[in-house]
């Protein structure tokens, strides 16, 4: 099991503070970024702990305990099993002291995963819904250590006609198949949850009115947490305020000038984070609301846009502030394999986004990239 720090059996998994380095806590990629010390992976993200091979080094409450760097090594570093200086906070249970329902809530630390596009490769089969991977990635979330307290989805739940009759059973899989994950989960509409086409649009009024898909992701994955829209906003602080942050959910496929007002309003609200949740990428300007919803953004801060639609995982450098993840069991776009996003916090305030591998749990070094909370890259 990966938690925030990996001890030997029977070990309890606690929070983390990192030893002394010559940049203590500094955020890492690999061993060479620590002086005197290793990179490890520490609560969903990775920073310097001082090394302690002969099991004397460390100081005050640090103890010398197992820990697995960022290039899969287990070996022995300082940390402090009773703080929570580099990673999410761990007292208080699996899910780290989060307090998260309908609406968001607080936790201690802002830590979460991204899990997207979880469809059948051909529409109306059932049969081959990928309920094995999407079993897995839940799994693999419930088992973390802390378990992230709520997953964002990125869309695209079901591949079914939109006038037909299997819509709600895809969707009774994807619930099954998530069933072993305790944690909330806030998912965003994609263009499968209308007619399939990238530029369809749906609800009352909208070109495409309102499909048994439209309906059956609104009354079985937006009705448990009291949406009555398909574009909703939920808040998640810090318990002390400290830092407070937004996750705007928008619904590309299901735009008007109702939801472009609404966008503005949210967006108009001050926090320190703000995130962006939209099944397309800004490329993906066939869909209705990309494009508007792309114009209002830009008018306001933000940290990050969440998107899916591409079945693979991506970040680029012409676009730093928007990230693919759409590999949760559609068929993949790439050599890429299945897997899921963990968003966490750093100590400097920055927001580290990993991408993990659902079948070894690991998370993919090379692709590891971070944000300021106004969407600056930090180091």
């Amino acid at each position: 099991m990966r938690s925030s720090f990996i001890v030997w059996a029977g070990a309890l998994a606690l929070g983390v503070s990192c030893g002394t380095t010559t940049n203590p806590c500094a955020p890492c990629t690999q061993d060479s970024d620590c002086s005197n010390g290793v990179c490890a992976d520490l609560g969903g993200a990775s920073y310097c702990a001082t090394a302690c091979p002969n099991g004397d080094e460390c100081s005050g409450a640090q103890q010398c305990m197992p820990v697995t760097t960022t290039a899969g090594a287990t070996t022995n570093a300082c940390v402090d099993p009773q703080s929570t200086t580099c990673g999410p906070e761990q007292d208080g249970g699996a899910d780290g002291g989060a307090s998260i329902g309908p609406n968001g809530g607080t936790e201690p630390t802002l830590f979460f995963a991204v899990v997207g596009d979880t469809r059948p490769a051909t529409e109306d089969d059932t049969a081959h819904y990928p309920t094995a991977v999407i079993t897995k990635i839940f799994a693999d979330l419930s088992a973390m250590a802390p378990s992230p307290p709520f997953v964002v989805s990125t869309g695209d739940y079901q591949f079914s006609n939109p006038y037909g009759s299997q819509a709600t059973a895809q969707l009774q899989l994807y619930l099954a198949a998530r069933g072993s994950y305790a944690g909330l989960q806030f998912p965003t509409m994609g263009n499968h949850e209308c007619t399939g086409g990238t530029a369809s649009n749906c609800g009352s009024g909208n070109a495409n009115g309102v499909t048994n898909n439209y309906q059956a992701f609104m009354s079985m994955l937006l009705g448990p947490i009291q949406k009555t829209t398909p574009y909703y906003t939920i808040e998640v602080d810090a318990p002390d305020s400290s830092w407070t942050s937004k996750f705007v959910f928008v619904a590309a496929n299901a735009w008007d000038a109702t939801q472009a007002a609404w966008l503005d309003s949210a967006l108009a609200q001050q926090t320190t984070y703000t995130f962006v949740v939209r099944h397309e990428p800004a490329s993906a300007n066939t869909a209705p609301g990309v494009t508007p919803s792309e114009a209002i953004m830009a008018k306001h801060p933000y940290t990050l846009a969440i998107v899916g639609h591409s079945h693979e995982y991506h970040h680029s450098s012409s676009n730093p502030r928007e990230v693919i993840i759409g590999n949760g069991g559609a068929p993949l776009s790439t050599a890429q394999n299945y897997g899921y996003g963990i968003v966490a916090q750093r100590s400097d305030g920055a927001v580290q986004v990993d991408m993990h591998d659902y079948q070894s749990n690991a998370p993919n070094t090379s692709f590891r990239f971070a944000v300021n909370p106004d969407g600056s890259p930090a180091p």
